[in-house]
């Protein structure tokens, strides 16, 4: 029996491949592979040996070789075929064992040359696995280092691989080339400047219970590169398992955490805001949070851009949370958060981002692609259309309403005071319905005069700023842009209102 081993990662290939040896297979390898194998006290029959032929073009050219590809390929079950090979001098190669150049780090280096991620385009090597791993009845295909002891277990207890073996591991194979191939076409079609295909790889991270319901199935899949702001490399650090309904709104929640510098704390519920505050610590923004809507965020998710401390562990306490979300978490408030057996305590990555990571939404026979919406702009004064001006202090609030709006259900209004929402309207059919909602709420709460209102859309009437005058509202902030704007813009001014228009719309569906 021989074994061909060409590796780029050469992880535990050592013990394996003394394992064959012992077993008494003739070892064919290549180059480094070789080399590192002879250093080890593994006699080696070098591939040039093989084929008769010298390694050329610097090493671009060496197991391209009827006497490796037919020793591979050849059907033991058919005698035509075992002919060939015996006229032809051929051995047949009953293992193969390869994995690829490293392309994927190559490109991954900071300044990397055409030129070197081209001589990391392996050649010799997916074709020898795909030929092994058509040819998988008779051919044991090995790519992943972490095959190798279960081959060799399945090799001493029974002499050879098992039929159900093979078949496993020539679909892991394919699955190698394709991996490979995928991200070389990827890179290779960025240089070029080509869009029409796009290739998305992911691996299983978890698979769900169910869906948003029972009856849907559900699994969640992880990007090959660490995120940040990212729950698929969020460390869990107590709770029951994510759901799909958790990993949606946990999603959502760090999506309004990446927009704020300042100490910051969102409560939020079924993907919608129901409580954000700015504050000088993240003690007080969670206070303020929790004060914004002490009814709506039963059940819901807590997310802060600051280490969670005992302080705030107290506070969550006695409420009753699915998920809480932070950088990162002091001892004390570990120990006060593990007396909730259930509540999922997720600790995330949570460093600024340059470039907007894209987004993903799969619709009935087709794929959405957007890069994620992380504009943010500063409200200034010079944005302000009417003749009222807003004070200093008018600014800050238009500000926070303005960054907290976006992330809520179109269409959306959020009303806002002293750095905290008290009024939040999601995803109604009017913009005006929406306003109404978010407006009544804040006066629930005894709020009544000096509040902020602010719109992802803009205002297609002059209703909207009718209305929250009469619920106390001194500052609009909205894109602007309707064709209507003039009759929004006297209204405000009739009313003694500041409008700001940013001139960016944050629709969110």
């Amino acid at each position: 029996m021989r074994a061909l081993v060409s590796v780029s990662d050469k992880t535990g290939l050592v013990p394996f491949v003394q394992g064959l040896q012992e077993l008494g297979w003739t070892i064919i390898a290549t180059g480094g592979t070789q080399k590192l194998l002879e250093q080890s006290g593994v006699k080696t029959v070098g591939i040039s040996e093989v084929t008769g032929f010298p390694e050329i073009l610097d090493g671009r050219v060496k197991t391209l070789h009827p006497k490796v590809h037919g020793g591979i390929l050849a059907r033991r079950d058919l005698p035509s075929h075992m002919q060939v090979l015996e006229e032809q001098g051929i051995g047949t190669i009953d293992l193969v064992c390869v994995n690829l150049y490293p392309f994927r780090q190559t490109i991954a280096k900071e300044g990397v040359s055409m030129e070197d991620a081209i001589e990391n385009i392996d050649i010799g090597g997916p074709s020898m696995v795909r030929s092994a791993a058509k040819n998988w009845r008779d051919v044991t295909i090995v790519c992943d280092p972490a095959d190798y002891g279960r081959v060799l277990d399945e090799l001493r207890t029974n002499g050879k691989t098992s039929d159900e073996m093979r078949l496993q591991l020539s679909a892991k194979a394919y699955t190698h080339t394709a991996e490979y191939d995928m991200c070389i076409a990827s890179w290779m079609r960025e240089k070029a400047g080509l869009n029409e295909k796009l290739f998305l790889e992911y691996d299983l991270k978890q698979p769900l219970r169910y869906g948003e319901n029972p009856h849907q199935a559900a699994k969640f899949y992880a990007a090959l590169r660490p995120e940040p702001y990212s729950l698929a490399f969020a460390r869990q650090i107590q709770g029951k398992e994510l759901s799909y309904n958790n990993i949606q709104d946990a999603n959502a929640a760090l999506n309004v955490l990446r927009d704020f510098d300042e100490p910051f704390c969102v409560a939020l519920k079924h993907m919608n805001p129901c409580g954000a505050a700015v504050a000088s610590s993240v003690e007080e923004a969670w206070k303020a949070a929790y004060e914004a809507d002490k009814v709506s965020i039963y059940g819901g998710i807590v997310g802060v851009n600051r280490e969670l401390t005992a302080e705030v562990a107290l506070g969550m306490k006695p409420i009753f949370l699915e998920i809480v979300i932070a950088p990162s978490f002091t001892p004390e408030a570990l120990e006060i958060l593990s007396a909730k057996k259930n509540l999922r305590v997720l600790e995330v990555p949570m460093a600024p981002v340059e470039k907007a990571p894209m987004q993903y939404v799969g619709v009935n026979g087709g794929l959405l692609a957007q890069s994620l919406d992380t504009a943010v702009e500063k409200v200034r004064a010079e944005m302000c259309v009417t003749k009222v001006q807003p004070t200093a202090a008018q600014l800050v609030d238009l500000d926070f309403g303005w960054r907290i709006v976006k992330h809520i259900k179109s269409n959306a209004i959020a009303v806002v005071r002293d750095g905290h929402t008290i009024g939040v309207g999601a995803g109604q059919t009017n913009r005006v319905g929406s306003a109404e909602i978010a407006l009544k709420q804040a006066r629930e709460a005894g709020f009544t005069e000096g509040l902020i209102l602010a719109s992802d859309g803009f205002l297609p009437f002059d209703d909207t700023v009718a209305l929250a005058a009469q619920y106390g509202v001194s500052a609009i902030v909205q894109p602007g842009g309707s064709i209507r704007d003039a009759d929004a813009i006297a209204k405000a001014d009739e009313l003694g209102i500041t409008m700001l228009f940013t001139g960016v719309r944050h629709f969110k569906h």
